[in-house]
């Protein structure tokens, strides 16, 4: 067993563009459900979103990478109203059906036939990044870093963006829950009712943080195809399921906790994956090279179990944000 090399694979996802991915997109459910009390389950639906609006902007219209960001924006923003509209006048449940049903049509869309000159359908689409690594300032041979994180220059250019995206959703994120509009946003969340006897327009206030976290989803799809094409088969509802568990993970009511969901999630993913592995082609455990590939996500999922039972609050939550959730 080469434990060198599972440590070296688990510290680099660390910082790798993926964990960013993630951690953003955690963050805008966090924005969702751990400070307004949305249930959205349909985050993959929004990253998708974000995905296919930048890869098309540039590959079907030309548009510069400025014009393909703010296009997958706006579609998040369409998409949150659609969204919205018939539903955040409802129970939180019938919130949660739409928005997992809402994702799933989104995927198919992307991978139905009539728009394969468009979106590629099941192939999906790639050849899109040019003008993004033309901004890129590194421009070294090979790999450069020290220890673990060897990476190319397109990576590092990677991981520079997409942690800068989260470190500047994190400030923001903290500023607004510290102002009057995250404060009643938490009135929401606590008792709605009362917030509402109080003069403010909770369903306004709902479609504003839907629309929020939205975005912050809609930004995560865009960091998240730049190591890799965009292909539709990776917006399917597991990817939900997977921010979801990063965000409890963390701490739902918590700005940092998604970060550190998504960092402790993938190092997880990453090392279980590895020795698993390893433990196969050893023949320590019986199993097949198939069902091994899904022993990492149960091992990930028993962690995740134990950490909601012992400690609901995440890992840097605290109980008292975390009550509405009982």
């Amino acid at each position: 067993m080469d434990w060198g090399t599972l440590f070296s694979n688990a510290a680099a996802e660390l910082i790798s563009p993926t964990t960013a991915a993630y951690a953003l997109a955690a963050l805008g459910l966090a924005v969702h459900f751990g400070y307004t009390g949305l249930l959205n389950f349909g985050q993959a639906g929004f990253m998708a979103l974000g995905a296919y609006g930048y890869a098309i902007s540039v590959l079907t219209f030309g548009f510069p990478v400025w014009a393909s960001v703010l296009v997958g924006i706006a579609a998040s923003v369409v998409f949150a109203l659609i969204l919205g509209i018939p539903t955040l006048r409802l129970r939180a449940d019938y919130l949660a059906i739409v928005t997992i049903a809402a994702a799933e049509i989104v995927r198919l869309l992307f991978t139905t036939n009539t728009f394969v000159d468009v979106t590629g359908s099941a192939n999906g689409l790639s050849e899109y990044k040019d003008g993004y690594r033309a901004l890129n300032p590194f421009s070294f041979e090979g790999k450069a870093g020290f220890g673990p994180w060897m990476f190319s220059a397109n990576d590092w250019w990677n991981i520079v963006v997409g942690w800068s995206v989260v470190a500047l959703a994190c400030v923001l994120v903290w500023l607004l829950m510290r102002s009057p509009w995250g404060r009643v946003l938490k009135g929401i969340r606590e008792d709605e009712d009362a917030v509402r006897a109080l003069g403010k327009n909770v369903y306004s206030y709902k479609m504003q943080s839907l629309i929020l976290g939205g975005v912050f989803g809609t930004l995560a799809g865009m960091i998240f195809i730049m190591p890799r094409a965009v292909i539709p088969s990776n917006y399917a509802t597991s990817l939900t399921f997977f921010v979801w568990a990063i965000l409890l993970l963390g701490g739902a009511a918590t700005v940092l906790g998604p970060v550190v969901g998504s960092v402790v999630f993938w190092v997880l993913l990453s090392f279980f994956s590895g020795f698993i592995a390893r433990a196969v082609e050893a023949g320590w455990i019986p199993i097949s090279a198939v069902q091994a590939g899904q022993l990492r996500f149960i091992l990930v999922g028993v962690a995740i179990m134990l950490m909601v039972v012992f400690r609901p609050q995440g890992l840097i939550g605290n109980k008292k944000e975390m009550a509405f959730v009982k």
